[in-house]
């Protein structure tokens, strides 16, 4: 594997790269892959290949929502030197734990999906008659997700300084000498939504078990939306979804059980991970959450929920979310181990069979978070509507039985905050959440005893750490991204 295509696959057109080799495939003949594909069928194959490699645990099979969990407040260490404790500690530098395997897997994946927007372009232009609309939603869709998750890795947040540096833009297929600068974080989201945009209306509004569909893409413009702090079109996207009623919430009564199950009623985008591909085992996400040593001695139990979120659940002792948490190695009564993605605390996995408890699908998108997208933007837009925040938010909030529920005099961004908290826990949203919120994060150093030299046991989004430092490999490759470094490293 080429060095250049570690560092980034920006860099490298799709045409002589030879570091992967699903977009090799020659469906129905026998060119390169700049040839092969020739029909919506072909097309399907990159798409699969394109959604496992999303799956794949340099990305979200392990490592992005690793990173969000790992920095938000919620979790802990009981422990230094299990593995992944750099990302708790904030132990980052340019050459040294840069994190940057998930801007090597984005990056060549988005050189993939431009390969692929490119190629039906071309049999469009040429008069083909095959229906590639599916097909380039979805790849369209893929690409915001990706500038969007990338562009929360380095780049400040929207709402604190929209014109830092966020991360190349890519939207073609590069020649082999290409070397792309950085532009700005709102250069970025302009971008993003234009992707959403122009992708929405070639989707299918059917179900789409471990793709983008219509609902997706929908869902993913009011996360972005919100992002922006443009409210109202978080709203009225978050609103798209719930009221077509193709998705439904979980009763209390299945919520737990969900977990065991594949593609449930709430997955609006899911991503596959089957026991011979994407697989990490005992290095897969859920693993990065279990107990020490349960189900393996190899599990080493690297992250455990923090006594603040503890103390969140407990206001209401009959939670169901407290079915995914199991005693940890702190002791029998603390209940800090996180088993959604083990599908059980018995370690049932969501495929019916206890074999593959670690290759448990990964819900990127639920319908729980669009609902609470939805109190928030109703709650935070120019003309506030408290009544519909509050209902938005009770819809989630009843998983707490014992809460009073909310009501328009009482509805705060707290509430709504604290919900997410306990709602997405271990899906890769706080640390995000608390960037955008300007919310300071405390950290339970306290449980494990642990010292830190890399950060204070307070930040915020002002620390230089709160983004990562754009790597010292991906900086020889790309001369023209050498001085554009992030702030502090």
């Amino acid at each position: 594997m080429k060095k250049l295509f570690i560092a980034s696959c920006i860099t490298i057109s799709l045409a002589i790269s030879s570091c992967s080799n699903f977009l090799d495939v020659t469906p129905t003949n026998m060119g390169d892959s700049n040839t092969s594909i020739q029909t919506a069928a072909d097309a399907k194959v990159i798409m699969n290949g394109l959604m496992s490699k999303m799956a794949n645990v340099a990305y979200y099979g392990r490592n992005f929502p690793l990173y969000a969990d790992a920095k938000g407040g919620d979790f802990t260490i009981a422990s230094q030197g299990r593995g992944y404790d750099y990302l708790y500690v904030f132990n980052h530098s340019a050459s040294s734990n840069p994190y940057s395997g998930i801007w090597t897997q984005g990056f060549h994946t988005l050189v993939q999906i431009n390969n692929l927007l490119t190629n039906i372009d071309k049999l469009i232009a040429a008069g083909s008659t095959e229906n590639f609309n599916t097909y380039k939603g979805q790849a369209l869709t893929a690409r915001a997700l990706i500038n969007f998750d990338l562009v929360r890795l380095y780049g400040k947040p929207y709402n604190m300084e929209k014109s830092a540096l966020g991360i190349p833009n890519v939207t073609k297929v590069l020649e082999y000498s290409t070397q792309e600068k950085r532009i700005s974080v709102e250069e970025n989201y302009k971008q993003i939504v234009q992707d959403l945009k122009d992708a929405e209306s070639l989707l299918p509004k059917s179900k789409s078990d471990g793709y983008f569909n219509f609902f997706a893409n929908k869902a993913l413009q009011a996360r972005v939306y919100l992002y922006m702090n443009d409210y109202e079109n978080s709203l009225k996207s978050a609103q798209e979804v719930i009221d077509s009623k193709v998705y439904t919430l979980y009763s209390n009564e299945n919520w737990v059980k969900s977990w065991t199950g594949m593609f449930g009623t709430e997955s609006i985008l899911e991503l596959g991970v089957y026991p011979n591909e994407a697989d990490a085992g005992t290095s897969s996400l859920g693993a990065m959450f279990r107990r020490k040593g349960h189900g393996s001695t190899a599990i080493l139990g690297n992250f455990i929920a923090a006594d603040p979120f503890l103390a969140k659940l407990k206001k209401d002792e009959t939670d169901v979310r407290w079915g995914v948490m199991a005693y940890d190695e702190v002791g029998t009564t603390h209940l800090g181990a996180v088993y959604k993605y083990s599908g059980s605390t018995t370690l049932a996995g969501d495929k019916n069979s206890t074999a593959n408890s670690t290759a448990v699908n990964i819900k990127v998108i639920r319908l729980s978070e669009v609902y609470l997208i939805a109190a928030e933007a109703a709650l935070l837009k120019s003309s506030p509507d408290k009544v519909l925040a509050a209902n938005y938010l009770n819809a989630i909030r009843q998983r707490s039985p014992k809460l009073d529920v909310a009501t328009s005099g009482t509805i705060t961004l707290d509430m709504i905050a604290d919900e997410r908290s306990k709602e997405l826990l271990g899906e890769g949203h706080r640390f995000f959440d608390m960037m955008r919120w300007n919310k300071s994060i405390t950290f339970d150093d306290d449980l494990g005893n642990i010292s830190t030299t890399n950060r204070q046991k307070t930040i915020d989004r002002t620390f230089f750490k709160s983004i990562l430092p754009i790597s010292l490999d991906e900086m020889n490759a790309n001369p023209a991204i050498a001085n554009q470094q992030n702030t502090g490293y």
